[in-house]
């Protein structure tokens, strides 16, 4: 059985993910510092296109609907408010899945610390925009 989600909250929550991305990753933020740890070759990314963001739309969009379905599984277990639930059911998502396993192939990719860092507290500040559009909208 699949669980009942809010197709419009799914939405929204996808497009959140590309200005919580667009902020984080500006120049004068976090973009800077990126792009030097990660060893991102500028022209070769330019050369990508729109390919990327294609890409984080449709992962996206996975993830608003596997948070959507999971906070309503949730919901109906523990019986709090929506809003509630599905901030805490991002929190666990993030943590069990997202944070530890970004932490993990770093580790043995050898990364930068302050990378790992950075990345997994955007995937933790994506993940909170997300449930706070998914739960305020609820199903």
């Amino acid at each position: 059985m699949v669980p009942d989600v809010n197709l419009w909250a799914v939405l929204l929550a996808t497009l959140s993910t590309l200005v919580v991305g667009s902020v984080w990753y500006m120049p004068k933020v976090f973009g800077t510092y990126w792009g030097r740890a990660a060893r991102v070759d500028a022209d070769a990314a330019a050369r990508r296109g729109v390919w990327p963001i294609l890409v984080t739309v449709a992962v996206s969009f996975v993830t608003a609907w596997v948070l959507a379905g999971a906070t309503t599984i949730a919901h109906e277990f523990y019986e709090g408010t929506y809003l509630v639930d599905a901030l805490v059911t991002g929190v666990l998502l993030w943590a069990g899945f997202t944070a530890a396993r970004m932490i993990t192939h770093d580790a043995f990719e050898v990364r930068p610390a302050g990378l790992t860092v950075l990345n997994v507290a955007h995937e933790l500040v994506t993940m909170l925009v997300m449930a706070v559009i998914i739960g305020v909208m609820g199903i």
